[in-house]
């Protein structure tokens, strides 16, 4: 069978935190993303120095917060920064599944296999890997995977699963993120550096 085609548009920005939280309250003041949108580039609600660079970050973060249920909208509106900022990484997950699967597969691995750091040639080894199955990847410049690795490296510190000198920071969610996370989807537990036994 065929692999699924991965959406590799991740090459600008980062978590994107505050403006992820700005949206999601909007969002659940007007229960509208057509007025949402409408809202943001009217008022430069994110504000962005050019309309351009408004709508490329609001088209981005709203991609991701599409991905999140209703309930977890609410979670992320009201949660502590740390919360939000995992919560943010699983919609990122949900979004861009090359990123899920580095998670899971490199992210955690190392952290479960007590090798505590990460580094740039762990993301080469792992798009190397995928780029056997995946055409999409393959086709990528090394300027243009030099970036992804970039922005993929300042997600990881933004969402505090990365230290600046790129130690494997161990999750920390509250017990409240872990519930939601367990009720609907367990298996994206495994998109945080977490040991089985701490779950």
């Amino acid at each position: 069978m065929k692999p699924e085609t991965y959406s590799m548009a991740f090459s600008t920005g980062g978590l994107f935190h505050a403006e992820s939280v700005k949206l999601c309250t909007r969002y659940l003041e007007v229960k509208d993303w057509d007025i949402v949108r409408i809202q943001t580039i009217e008022s430069n609600l994110l504000q962005t120095r050019t309309a351009t660079s408004l709508k490329r970050v609001y088209r981005e973060v709203f991609s991701r917060l599409v991905t999140l249920r209703e309930e977890e909208l609410e979670f992320l509106a009201l949660a502590n920064e740390t919360d939000q900022a995992y919560l943010i990484w699983i919609s990122i997950c949900r979004r861009y599944p090359f990123i899920a699967e580095f998670a899971s597969e490199v992210l955690r691995e190392r952290y479960l296999s007590l090798k505590t750091d990460l580094h740039h040639e762990d993301f080469d080894s792992f798009f190397n890997r995928k780029s056997q199955w995946h055409p999409e990847i393959e086709r990528i410049t090394p300027m243009t995977r030099s970036k992804l690795r970039q922005v993929l490296f300042k997600m990881l510190r933004e969402a505090g699963l990365l230290s600046t000198d790129n130690i494997i920071l161990p999750s920390m969610m509250s017990n409240n993120l872990l519930e939601l996370i367990r009720q609907q989807r367990p298996e994206e537990l495994s998109f945080f550096p977490i040991f089985d036994y701490n779950l």
